[in-house]
């Protein structure tokens, strides 16, 4: 293995693993830390963990766990990634995280780009953007669980690390790789080890990549390892041949995303859909054992879903709590899902990164293999010989893309 990846949450990971599987790397994404050694043809290793919105004390003890046995497999460099909106709070847990991971590996300069221009994220002067908008305008800073009001990384990640932060400016980057690594040295010199690039285009992404050569840690979303596999003298090839999935399809959403919404109204003109409050799960008017029994009844694509508009979500968590409600949902899911498999689903579709998690947890799927790219930063993922998926993080795919997701799932690569 000559890269090891960890994630923070499912979708995230699975997004990694797509990037560095389309550039050529032989990518397997394992759930949690394993068990036992990775197979010898694995050029990158992506360890998914749930630690987005742990402890930060609990989501650095296994993010350590993880590096250890990557640092067995015999990785050169290692990947920290999170989301392409930088999800955390003043607490972390990016911060924590990444300074933890500097410490155990000596590591000097760091890069920070959470930009992926291509999926509508980019960085100018220390500055995210959701597209034409500013992080804290973009819808993100409603989070239910991580709430983003803030759009400068630099003033953001230096309230959850202990030291200061640095910058390389789009300046520098648009000067290409000498002049980032150059910059990225100067910064490390004057003490700053957490550094944040900025990156306007995927090809600044590429130039980041080509001067992280050598950087013992890197840390991002999804995007700013598209440029890491040349350094490893590995190219962008045809992938395998993706067979698919016969079977019956079933969709199951906890994503209160903007995007996420319009997909769900998109889907519901046309296909059964059955809408959970917290109310239903709460008084047991809607059980994981009906909810399962429905989808199995419905013809076609049908959709579970709990996701609501904002202002819902804070009257439900009002009510009965935010930990409780989002434990309560994640399990729901999670039974669902077993449910559905025992019963000869062969096909699941999920949205949200808590809901994928709990769903990946709760099959218990330890290895998942990366198939082709459905939509920028979403791939089809095989889970063993009788089962395929899709993790979509929240805010990402088209407006088709439940429809189009489960195609690709059966098969058709179109």
């Amino acid at each position: 293995m000559r890269l090891g990846c960890i994630g923070d949450d499912f979708t995230g990971s699975s997004d990694l693993a797509n990037t560095l599987a389309k550039q050529g790397m032989r990518t397997v994404q394992y759930t949690g830390v394993p068990n036992g050694p990775a197979s010898a043809d694995v050029d990158a290793g992506v360890v998914a963990l749930k630690t987005r919105s742990i402890p930060a004390a609990q989501a650095v003890a296994q993010s350590l766990a993880a590096l250890d046995w990557l640092k067995d497999q015999g990785c050169e460099q290692f990947y920290f990634k999170y989301c392409s909106t930088f999800d955390s709070t003043a607490e972390g847990n990016i911060g924590p995280v990444a300074e933890a991971l500097a410490d155990a590996l000596g590591a000097e300069a760091v890069i920070v780009c959470p930009a992926f221009p291509g999926t509508g994220r980019s960085i100018y002067q220390g500055h995210l953007f959701v597209n034409d908008r500013l992080l804290n305008e973009s819808g993100m800073q409603n989070h239910p669980l991580t709430p983003m009001t803030d759009p400068d990384i630099r003033r953001v990640l230096a309230a959850q690390s202990t030291g200061p932060v640095g910058h390389v400016d789009a300046r520098r980057v648009l000067s290409g790789a000498k002049a980032i690594r150059a910059a990225l040295d100067a910064e490390a010199r004057d003490g700053k080890r957490l550094i944040v690039v900025d990156a306007l285009q995927d090809g600044d992404l590429t130039q980041i990549g080509a001067a992280a050569k050598g950087l013992v840690l890197v840390t991002g979303g999804s995007g700013a390892a598209l440029g890491l596999p040349a350094n490893f003298g590995i190219s962008a090839k045809a992938q395998s041949t993706w067979t698919g999935e016969p079977g019956k399809c079933v969709i199951l959403s906890g994503s209160c995303s903007i995007a996420t919404r319009g997909q769900i109204a998109h889907h519901k003109a046309n296909h059964a859909s059955l809408e959970v409050s917290a109310e239903a799960l709460f008084d047991g008017r809607i059980t994981s054992g009906s909810a399962a029994d429905w989808l199995l009844e419905q013809e076609g694509l049908p959709l579970v879903y709990s996701s609501a508009d904002l202002a819902i979500v804070a009257q439900a968590q009002a009510r009965y709590g935010r930990e409780e409600s989002a434990a309560a949902f994640e399990q729901f899911f999670a039974d669902v899902a077993r449910r559905c498999t025992a019963a000869g689903i062969t096909k699941l579709l999920t949205a949200g990164g808590e809901t994928s998690g709990a769903v990946v947890e709760g099959l218990s799927l330890s290895q998942l293999e990366i198939g082709p790219e459905i939509d920028p930063g979403v791939p089809a993922l095989r889970a063993g010989k009788t089962l395929v998926l899709a993790l979509k993080s929240g805010n990402f795919g088209s407006e088709d893309y439940f429809e189009k997701a489960a195609k690709m799932l059966t098969g058709h690569l179109t």
